[in-house]
Order: structure tokens, then C-alpha cells, then sequence
């Protein structure tokens, strides 16, 4: 700029001097000084510009191992055999990678026409997933760190025995069947490797190994199940896990039969499946107060809440949980081989593709399941080991409600209802009832009153966990709490201490559960999208934990034998620090 005040003087001197002629030369001369020099200056400024722009999910999150996949990227599969007598003697991985020919955009499956709308969805879904882990990267220590670093989280677990696992991988020798020596060698020569004998269309024909490092996280996740809880939380395999569930090609989806509500089967190419449940309605729609708790919708974020509630408040027992967006076109409607799905699939006037499968309620073209226009919000859930390799007991609730409009349970009539449940087996000794309780107090931290039953595994017998499973009706009402799903606490007053203590440290500052909840749900895909809950309900989540240390005070200010001890060496000084 400096050198263009200097051309503009010396151009007023020549201007004195020289001829007309010469004065229009010199002139032109400054003037294309002066363009030169704005060109320069605007070429600065844009390079400037450039070197600030944040980059692309898809540059940045391709770069770094630790963040999520898409479908495109390569993953290691595993073939399941077919044959349920011989599944946890045969589950094992390839010792080889397969090519991801398998995993390329789900786009290539659909017809030409709508080819745009489906590529569009598939990038959403990349910058999605690629959200949701940039969050959790960039956090580094936080009150969720500092709250599974605490004492409380940390307690030693008794020794588990043979039996104490749920599933558990045969060696050689006890799944060997009686066989020439011939045959024995060449096992031993092999070392267990096997080849999958499926001939099923889409599932990957891979060789598995008896390495426990090379199962799928899925089945990482069934050998892990044991008599106390569904997963351990400081399980490495957790976060393979629900990755998995987040990025893993569909193969298959059909309608799951029972139920009230549409939820599909997912199954994924090395035999893994889940349990998908889609959007019906947006996250800041709150339950009328008019309908009745079994009038309501199931959904699709209050499943993936109610998991990482149920592990802050260190139960361990609802199935790994995440979001999801999927191509309904690509990933349902075109691969699906459940003819009365196929049959409900339309697309609504304003171009958008929708279904609404068959089921007792809410499965009408009234109520459809709609993409935008292919893309939609799902929950898929890990899927529970098969019934036959792990048969689970269902248990009717004590306090299950009268599912009437004018009827009341007995429960509701008799305040000494209690007196009679704790002379009712299972709950007349051992930690059941302490069990109920404590699946009382989830229930009713977000607002679900339609627990009518609960499951447990049966090899366990009576001295096991309960399953906290299907929690869809959860989080519709953040303005109004719901004091009977209490009701269990307040009758019996009876509660674990390891419970108490730490619903009290989530009372503190440092461990606010609202805090806890935001920050842990930000961990999952779909909170690129929005947050799975809104301020609302995470507030509501303090004011009632603040409801359940009342109940449980007033309940000590009555009674003696309130709390159950499940916490040998720790010292009660530790109680009254939470106090």
C-alpha cells in the first residue's frame, strides 16, 4: 500500500511537467500499480481463509483409528453355525480379514431413481457417527471419568465359578465327539480351526478360532454374561460393541412377532443381530396427560437413555444400546424377507418412504414409520443369547398395574401389600426383592410405568440379576412425576446400601446426574443429530432423584431394618460423606 501513496505523488508531479500524452502513459502505469496490488491483497486474504476451515467428517475421522467406522470401511466378520447344539463349542473368528466388497454404500442396492436421495442419506450417516465420537474424544477427564473412578464403581466382585457363566466356549477335547485317531490328529494338527458349513445367502463364510480375542463383539458380549451382571463395565469390549451396532451392513430385517409395537430383527453378516426400534414422534414431544401409560408411543431415544442411565447408576443390566440412522429403502425394504413388512411400505405425499409393519397397536397407515425421505432414527439394541442356548424365566411384577382404565391393582387398595410379597417366594429371601426395588428406582428416574414383567435367566436360578428390557415408554414426561412407580420402595422400605450410596454421590456437585447423563449421551451417534434428551428431562432427573433419598429418609425415620448391606469392608464414614 506503502509503494501505491508514492505512485499517486510522483503522478502529481509529472502531471506539471510532462505533455498531455505522457501524463495518459504514467497514469495507466498507476493505475495498473494500484489493480495489482487489490489482486494481491485478495489473494492473501483468501489463503488466510482457507488454512482456518475445519475439515470434513469424512477427512478427519477416516485418519484416526479410534473413532468410528462407516459401511465402507473394512471390519473383520464371523460365521455362526447354524447348529444351536454345538454354538459355544464352534463360535470363532477368521484368522484373515475378509475384503469389505461386502460393505460398500447401501446405495448400490437401490434403483436408479431414487440414487441421489439415498447417497445424501448415506454421507448424513457418516458425519453422524463421526459426531457422535468427536465428543467423547475431545472431553478427556470429565465428571463421568471421575464417577467410574470412584470407590463406589470400583468395588471387588466375588470370585466367579464355572457356573457363574451364563455361556461358555467347549475346549477340543470336551466338544470332540468319539472319532478315529486319524481324525483326532488332524483336530489337534488344526487346533480347533473350523470352517463355517453355512450355505446361507449373505453371511460371510469365514474360518473361526477358539481365541477369545477373535470373537466378534457380540459374542464377546454373550461369554461375558454372568451370574451378577449382563456386562462388566470396564469390558473393553463395550465400546467394539456398540460401534459394531452403529456401523455393521444389515443383511437382513423383519418384523420381531410379540410386543404391541412395530420392532424389527436386524441380522448383520457374521450372525450378529439386534433389536431395532424406529422414531415415531420427535424428542421434545412430551406424553399427553390425558393418555393412559399404556396409550402411549414407544420411544427410540428413551431405549438408548435408559441404558446409559441404567450403567450410571452402576446396575450393569440392559443390553449395550446406540443410535442409528438407516436407509429405510436400502436397509428394510429391499432386503427384508418378511412379506407382511413389504406389504406396508408407501411413500407419502410428500415423497418421503414409510411403513408400518403388523402389530396389536399403532401398526396402521395412521400411525406410519417415516424417513426423510429415506433416512430414519433408529435404536438397535444388542440382541440376548438365543432361548435355546440360554432359555430366560419371565416374571410377573408384583406391582404391575392393572393395564385398566377403571380398575386398580391390588397393590393400590392395600398399603400393607408389601407384608404379603415378602412372604412370596422368590422375594421371601435371597436379593429379590432388593432387585425389584432397585428397577423401581430406574423406572422411576424416567418416568416408566409399563413394567409389568421382568426377566432372569434360568440357569441362574432365584440368586441372580434381573433384566431391565424394554424401556420405550420411558422419558414421555418430563413435567409430571409419577410417585406410585415408587411404590415398591416406599411399602417395603428396603433398599441396597451399594444402591443408596450411590444415588446420594449423584446428588453432589461433582457427580450431578443431569451432568452424568448429557455428557454420556453425547457418546452416541445420534446426538450428532440432536440431543437423544432435551434440558428438560434432564432436569427432571435430579428433582427426582431428590424425590427417592426423601422416600428412602422418611422410610429410616420409621423403620430400623431399612438398608440391605451388600457392601462388606466399607466403612461407614464413607455413608455420612454422602449424607
Amino acid at each position: 500500500m506503502a509503494l501505491s501513496v508514492v505512485a499517486l505523488l510522483s503522478c502529481r508531479t509529472m502531471r506539471q511537467n510532462l505533455g498531455r500524452p505522457t501524463r495518459s502513459i504514467y497514469l495507466g502505469l498507476v493505475c495498473l500499480s494500484l489493480t495489482l496490488h487489490l489482486l494481491l491483497a485478495l489473494f492473501c486474504l483468501s489463503v488466510l481463509q482457507t488454512a482456518c476451515v475445519i475439515p470434513t467428517s469424512s477427512s478427519s475421522f477416516s485418519s484416526s483409528s479410534s473413532l468410528p467406522r462407516t459401511d465402507t470401511q473394512d471390519h473383520q466378520s464371523v460365521s455362526y453355525s447354524s447348529s444351536s447344539s454345538d454354538v459355544s463349542s464352534s463360535r470363532k473368528l477368521p484368522m484373515n480379514p475378509q475384503n469389505d466388497e461386502h460393505h460398500k454404500l447401501n446405495a448400490n442396492t437401490l434403483h436408479q431413481k431414487g440414487k441421489d436421495s439415498v447417497s445424501g442419506a448415506t454421507e448424513k450417516q457418516k458425519k453422524v457417527i463421526g459426531a457422535g465420537k468427536v465428543i467423547q474424544k475431545v472431553k478427556g477427564r470429565s465428571k463421568l471419568e471421575a464417577l467410574f473412578n470412584h470407590p463406589l464403581y470400583n468395588l471387588p466382585h466375588p470370585e466367579l465359578k464355572e457356573d457363574d457363566w451364563l455361556l461358555r466356549v467347549k475346549a477340543s477335547e470336551d466338544a470332540r465327539d468319539t472319532g478315529s485317531e486319524e481324525e483326532e490328529s488332524e483336530d489337534a494338527i488344526h487346533d480347533s480351526q473350523w470352517q463355517s458349513a453355512s450355505q446361507e445367502e449373505g453371511y460371510d463364510k469365514i474360518t473361526w478360532t477358539s481365541d477369545v480375542e477373535t470373537h466378534p463383539p457380540w459374542l464377546r458380549f454373550h461369554l461375558g454374561i454372568s451370574r451378577w451382571e449382563l456386562y462388566n463395565r470396564k469390558d473393553p469390549n463395550l465400546a467394539p460393541l456398540t460401534h459394531y451396532l452403529a456401523t455393521q451392513r444389515i443383511l437382513c430385517a423383519v418384523q420381531k412377532t410379540g410386543g404391541t409395537q412395530l420392532k424389527l430383527l436386524i441380522s448383520f453378516p457374521n450372525y450378529g443381530k439386534a433389536l431395532l426400534k424406529p422414531m415415531k414422534q420427535t424428542r421434545d414431544a412430551e406424553t399427553d396427560v390425558n393418555l393412559f401409560y399404556f396409550s402411549d408411543f414407544e420411544r427410540h431415544n428413551a431405549e438408548i437413555a435408559a441404558f446409559h442411565l441404567d450403567r450410571l447408576l452402576g446396575f450393569n443390566r440392559i443390553p449395550p444400546v446406540t443410535g442409528r440412522l438407516i436407509n429405510v429403502t436400502a436397509e428394510i425394504k429391499e432386503i427384508t424377507t418378511d412379506h407382511r413388512l413389504s406389504r406396508t411400505f408407501f411413500t407419502s405425499p410428500v415423497g418421503n418412504i414409510c411403513f408400518y409393519g403388523q402389530c396389536e397397536y399403532y401398526c396402521s397407515a395412521e400411525h406410519p414409520v417415516c424417513g426423510q425421505p429415506h433416512v430414519l432414527e433408529v435404536s438397535l439394541a444388542a440382541m440376548l443369547p438365543d432361548l435355546t442356548l440360554a432359555p430366560r424365566r419371565s416374571w410377573r411384577s408384583p406391582w404391575r398395574r392393572s393395564y385398566s382404565r377403571t380398575k386398580l391393582a391390588q397393590w393400590e387398595k392395600d398399603p400393607a401389600y408389601c407384608d404379603t410379597v415378602k412372604q412370596t417366594p422368590p422375594y421371601d429371601h435371597g436379593t429379590r426383592l432388593v432387585d425389584l426395588i432397585d428397577m423401581a428406582v430406574l423406572d422411576f428416574l424416567m418416568g416408566n410405568m409399563d413394567r409389568h414383567h421382568y426377566e432372569t435367566f434360568e440357569k441362574f436360578g432365584n440368586e441372580t440379576f434381573l433384566l431391565h428390557l424394554d424401556n420405550g415408554r420411558a422419558f414421555g414426561r418430563h413435567s409430571r412425576d409419577e410417585p406410585s412407580i415408587l411404590a415398591p420402595l416406599q411399602q417395603c422400605c428396603r433398599i441396597r446400601r451399594s444402591t443408596l450410596l450411590r444415588l446420594r454421590l449423584l446428588c453432589l456437585p461433582g457427580f450431578r446426574l443431569s451432568d452424568l447423563m448429557r455428557e454420556s449421551l453425547a457418546q452416541d451417534p445420534l446426538a450428532g443429530v440432536a440431543p437423544l434428551l432435551s434440558e428438560l428431562h434432564l432436569s427432571a432427573l435430579d428433582r427426582r432423584l431428590a424425590s427417592v433419598l426423601r422416600v428412602v429418609q422418611t422410610c429410616q425415620d420409621q423403620h430400623r431394618d431399612v438398608i440391605y448391606n451388600d457392601l462388606e469392608g466399607y466403612e461407614e464414614e464413607d455413608d455420612q460423606q454422602l449424607d
